[in-house]
């Protein structure tokens, strides 16, 4: 490759980043359970939080189990120490509390979808406002093209999600895509780690914020799909999304600490 990099193709520009990042951003190892602490701390600091409502759950290493939080406490409140570890029924295995009931959809995707090890399910203010207008949410800016074509629509609110009714419509509807949007209710992330999981919920609130603005504004336009689809995959690198990650950890931790979270 030549090291004028002024006469390189965008194709092989892309390539040699990556294989930068790849190189240079050396992630810290984090443990699942610090993982899904921490994206507690972070989703709270980014106003994810609604009183007990939402919740974040994570593979564990046994197969039908998985790591979520205690039901009473908030995002804030989560540390490794009070973490649940509970089957597909919900019935704690390790720790002292409950599940949120609700987390009943969240086995239903696991089963589903084999390929997922992390759910975030929450109902951030601008998501919540965009989900009472019944409109897909539209991603038509580069900064949140980390979802372009990955976010489903379910239009019509089915109710409380704490039947299986419910976790079959949902893990019915998200398909093989990254997110779900479901109206006059919130959004859900389904990943492949913590991180990723972590990230994208951040950016979904952006995005619906985003959304919001263009509307007052005027008509939105779309981004041309081919670009869109360029700019997903560009964004959406494993360091990327670790690197991202452990930015909004300290941020969230600055935040917390000067008690200005949001």
């Amino acid at each position: 490759m030549s090291n004028d990099t002024m006469k390189m193709a965008k194709a092989d520009i892309v390539t040699a980043a990556i294989e930068q990042m790849e190189a240079n951003l050396s992630p810290r190892q984090w443990t699942t359970k610090e993982a899904v602490a921490e994206t507690c701390r972070i989703l709270f600091a980014f106003g994810h939080d609604s009183g007990l409502s939402g919740q974040i759950t994570a593979r564990a290493d046994t197969p039908g189990t998985y790591w979520t939080q205690r039901l009473g406490l908030g995002f804030d409140e989560i540390t490794t120490d009070n973490l649940l570890l509970v089957d597909e029924d919900l019935k704690v295995l390790q720790g002292a509390g409950m599940a949120n009931p609700a987390n009943r959809f969240h086995s239903w995707l696991y089963r589903k979808r084999a390929d997922v090890n992390c759910i975030v399910h929450s109902h951030p203010p601008h998501v919540s406002a965009l989900s009472m207008l019944e409109v897909p949410l539209d991603i038509s800016h580069m900064d949140a093209c980390m979802l372009y074509d990955q976010v489903a629509f379910v239009s019509k609110w089915p109710g409380i999600p704490v039947g299986n009714e419910e976790g079959e419509l949902i893990s019915s509807a998200i398909g093989d895509k990254k997110a779900v949007f479901l109206a006059h209710h919130g959004m859900l992330v389904a990943a492949s780690n913590v991180q990723e999981a972590c990230v994208l919920s951040v950016l979904f609130e952006r995005a619906a914020r985003l959304q919001l603005l263009a509307m007052s504004a005027g008509e939105i336009r779309p981004i041309v799909p081919e670009l869109g689809i360029e700019a997903q995959a560009w964004l959406s690198t494993p360091r990327r999304y670790t690197a991202t990650f452990e930015y909004y950890s300290r941020r969230a931790n600055r935040q917390m600490s000067d008690g200005h979270a949001r």
